[in-house]
């Protein structure tokens, strides 16, 4: 089965309730199908960090072995998500003056160079370095300025960056499992690609994906991320709001929450009382009454703060005018029932939730908005995306080991795509 395809891609993604692995082929004609994927409860992560690398590393590895025993083929190399760790993003512009002559590709080569070497990590690990849309005398949308005439040609660099330190740690749980990592990625860049059309990313869209204990909101125009926010909340903290205030477990909270809660409210609610019974709870005492009035209160209680920093994470990356764009929510919180609706009401906007596309033969069980960075990372390594920060001289785990010559194989995927 694995012999028909040209190349296998595998991906990873741990988080902080769950570690995922997908493998897939990619067939002559570039389509991609899914072998095999695996899936384990996440443990020693907090917050989307690895917390204790032995942990993380037999999550991951059983993961990775069932995603193998599926496949029937077994992997050395993996693309690996990230959806923490002080992410950020930045432009970097470059401009050159070109007196009015045609341009050569020896002058898109020069400024992408100079657009390189305006980059400020600032004590950051860059995890992406790509050109945008050029500007031929302050003009900009320019997807291909090689030929014309110009006195001036422009580009901004999109860098996106992550704390050093999560990065490495995220690194070596992999390599732990005995893995190499083809490059770190970002999670909303991955989710992006996975859920968003391509006419979304154009025209401008925003991206809100709710993980168990971290949630990314990030905006795409013109077909590149242009900015992120991350913040420390996520669909881990409701159960956990529903266990303390019901004396449940946080298994239970989370069933309860998965199979009864709402982030609306009914009138009905204060009618139905929810079985909270605990198959595991031998100790005789009698269960609460809860009724699902009682239950959607705490959920909205957690829910509001949320969304309203949501909100302001929009509008402090320049997505304020209301009802201009929509959002698209993914990731695992967004299976939350009425989250969506609840999130449109408060943002006066539409919101759709996000679920990945673009790879065959996904599982059922794989398919939900809570693998849309899964998904998104094995379409990113197919899209062979132009970076150049290969050999910036920052430690990049993703990258190790770069040898001499890299600018000029930099220079040549460029022009391949460019």
């Amino acid at each position: 089965m694995v012999a028909k395809f040209e190349k296998i891609i595998s991906a990873l993604d741990i988080g902080s309730s769950k570690v995922s692995a997908l493998i897939a082929g990619v067939g002559d004609d570039g389509t991609l199908t899914v072998l095999g994927s695996g899936q384990r409860e996440s443990k020693g992560v907090t917050r989307g960090c690895v917390a204790d690398i032995q942990l993380a590393e037999l999550s991951a590895r059983q993961a990775v072995e069932q995603a193998e025993r599926i496949a029937g083929t077994n992997i050395e190399r993996v693309w690996l998500g990230i959806s923490a760790g002080g992410l950020d993003s930045q432009l970097a512009p470059a401009e050159i003056d070109l007196g009015g002559d045609r341009i050569e590709q020896v002058d898109i080569d020069d400024l992408l160079m100079a657009g390189r070497a305006n980059v400020d990590p600032r004590g950051k690990t860059p995890l992406h370095i790509s050109p945008t849309l050029y500007s031929i005398d302050g003009v900009g949308g320019v997807a291909s300025p090689l030929g014309l005439y110009a006195d001036r040609l422009g580009v901004d660099i999109h860098v996106v960056l992550a704390e050093p330190a999560p990065v490495r740690n995220l690194d070596m749980t992999a390599r732990a499992a005995h893995l190499g990592v083809e490059a770190v990625v970002a999670a909303p860049l991955a989710a992006g690609l996975a859920c968003l059309t391509t006419e979304e990313r154009e025209l401008g869209v925003a991206l809100v994906e709710m993980g168990a204990a971290v949630t990314n909101v990030s905006v795409f125009v013109g077909g590149m991320l242009v900015g992120l926010h991350t913040l420390n909340q996520g669909a881990s903290d409701i159960t956990d709001d529903i266990a303390a205030t019901f004396g449940l477990r946080r298994a239970e909270a989370e069933r309860l929450k998965c199979r009864d809660g709402s982030a609306q409210s009914n009138p009905r609610d204060h009618q139905d009382v929810l079985d909270v019974s605990d198959p595991e709870d031998n100790s005789g005492q009698e269960r609460p009454k809860i009724t699902r009035a009682q239950l959607n209160s705490v959920i909205c209680q957690r829910v509001d703060p949320l969304v309203a920093d949501i909100g302001k994470a929009l509008k402090g990356l320049g997505f304020s005018a209301p009802g201009k764009h929509h959002v698209v929510l993914t990731g695992g919180g967004a299976e939350l029932k009425g989250l969506a609706d609840h999130m449109q009401g408060a943002l006066g906007r539409t919101v759709r939730i996000g679920r990945p596309t673009g790879l065959l033969g996904l599982p059922e069980a794989h398919s939900g908005p809570a693998f849309s960075t899964l998904a998104g990372l094995i379409i990113y390594a197919q899209s062979n995306p132009v970076d150049l920060k290969l050999g910036l001289g920052v430690d990049d785990p993703g990258h190790a080991g770069a040898k001499p010559g890299v600018i000029t194989r930099i220079l040549q995927i460029i022009r391949e795509n460019f």
